[in-house]
């Protein structure tokens, strides 16, 4: 049975994706390529959640796993027309992730035929945990 039939047998369910990132790579990657970084993963609104952050570090890399992790639901990879800015991540009143899908994101959602997209976020030390549903 393949992944896709058997999440036929998951009523709502049409897909899911995750992913684990040692954020000191994403602090890697900060330090490289700086400002230019933060602009590629993260869309106008993030970015202002990412700089009113205790923590931005940490902030940054869930935004680039929980984004991964949509991307793997989406069976796209970060590639076909799918980019970091077309999946936005933002939080609401209780800091609970929720997610908005753009352009090609969205077209690819719902050729699916899902309507939603649905990310929980974990970090212990360096780890950062993403899972994604897609239903």
């Amino acid at each position: 049975m393949t992944q896709a039939e058997a999440f036929q047998q998951v009523p709502g369910v049409i897909a899911i994706g995750t992913d684990l990132l040692d954020s000191r790579r994403i602090e890697q990657a900060l330090a490289r390529h700086g400002e230019r970084f933060v602009q590629r993963i993260l869309t106008p609104a993030e970015q202002a959640l990412y700089r009113s952050r205790a923590n931005p570090l940490n902030f940054l890399a869930k935004q680039y796993a929980a984004k991964e992790a949509l991307a793997k639901a989406l069976g796209t990879g970060i590639a076909k027309g799918v980019g970091f800015q077309q999946l936005q991540v933002l939080r609401d009143d209780l800091g609970a992730p929720h997610v908005l899908l753009q352009g090609a994101a969205a077209e690819r959602l719902q050729a699916l035929g899902g309507q939603r997209a649905l990310v929980s976020l974990s970090d212990e030390g360096e780890w950062i945990q993403a899972f994604a549903l897609l239903s």
